[in-house]
This record gives C-alpha cells, structure tokens and sequence, in this order.
C-alpha cells in the first residue's frame, strides 16, 4: 500500500469529472487539512507520532469522491464516506479508508459511535474530519458551516441531536487546534492543490 501524492490524488479525483463547486469544497478541505498537518508536525516533540501529512492531503482531497459516483455503483451505495473509502480501496489506496470514512458530520449524532471514535482516531482522521468542518467553498468558521448544514437539510437534526452535534464538534476543533498549536481564527490554507491539479490535467 502506497499513499498517493498530491498529483495521483489530482487524478483520482479528476477522473470523477467533479463540477466546479465540488472541486472548490475539494481543495479548500484539502488545502486546510495540509496547513493543519504541517502545524501539527511543527508543534509536536520528538517523542510524539508524526503526522502523515501525505495521508492526510490525499484522503482530505478525496473525502467526498463517493458523491461523484455513477449510478449503479456498488460503493455508491454505501453511507457517505463509508463509500468513498470503498472506492479508493477498489484503487488500491485502502489506507485512506479510516480518515475518509470518518469525514462525515452524521458521524457526531450517535453518541456511542462518537465516544469509540474519539477515543481511538488518529490524528489523520481528527485532522480530515475537522477541516470538512472549517470548509465549505472557503475557510469559514465553524459556525458558519453549521449555519450553511441547518439552511440546506432543515429539520434534519432534532434540536438535542443539533445540540450534541455542535458539542462534539467543538471538542474536535478544541483537540486539533490545540495539537496544531494554534487558535481556531488561526487556521489557514497551504495552496498547493491547483498545482497539483495542474500537473494532473497535464499527464491526461
């Protein structure tokens, strides 16, 4: 098993055809994602697990690749996220599969489900799974994501569940941040997906 780098993961996601608005969220969770890593490699000691910082790019540009699927796609079928790792495991990239599949905002609702992951999540997945939280087509806040979620599925929460939600959200950014070393407003982007796209479209 190998990750892809940051031009294999272009290609794995251009030869889903994404439409601009899809390709915009792409690069934004994934752009976040990877200033999110460096930090969090700059701030830890030496005694402490290196973040893959190439994990974390390619599956934060390949989170949502199962929305791309055609129908009649097996891992199309499968729950968001659940799908897009199937996906990449078919392409030879099972080890994605964690981070991908733990991208979601459902996955906050059930709260067992959460305490297991949270206990246990890398900081690859901690680090995808927040950035899809900070992007939407741009770094916003986190609240205006929440904000975005609410406009788009309303009623699709009970107001407990969009309580316990937000809750454990928080808790992840409170986490990463702090592993990162730095404040939720400090949160920023390191561009290199449109290059990165580039040199993608130029091996097709």
């Amino acid at each position: 098993m190998t990750v892809p780098g940051r031009v294999e993961a272009a290609e794995l996601l251009l030869s889903l055809d994404p439409p601009a608005w899809f390709l915009r969220h792409a690069r934004t969770v994934a752009e976040v994602a990877s200033w999110l890593a460096a930090q969090t490699v700059s701030a830890t000691g030496p005694t402490t697990r290196r973040v893959d910082r190439s994990l974390v790019e390619a599956a934060a540009l390949l989170h949502d690749a199962d929305k791309l699927l055609p129908p009649g796609d097996p891992d199309g079928a499968l729950p968001h996220g659940d799908g897009s790792a199937a996906w990449l495991a078919r392409r030879g990239h099972p080890e994605l599969g964690p981070a991908v599949a733990a991208h979601p905002v459902t996955r906050l609702i059930d709260a067992e489900r959460y305490r297991a992951w949270a206990a246990d999540a890398s900081p690859e997945e901690r680090i995808v799974a927040y950035a899809d939280k900070r992007a939407g087509q741009r770094l916003e806040p986190m609240a205006e994501r929440f904000a975005s979620w609410q406009r788009r599925y309303p009623g699709g929460w009970s107001a407990a569940e969009a309580a316990a939600v937000r809750r454990r959200a928080d808790y992840l950014e409170s986490d990463v941040c702090r592993a990162a070393g730095v404040a939720p407003n400090e949160v920023g982007r390191l561009r290199w997906t449109g290059a990165a796209l580039r040199a993608a479209r130029g091996r097709a």
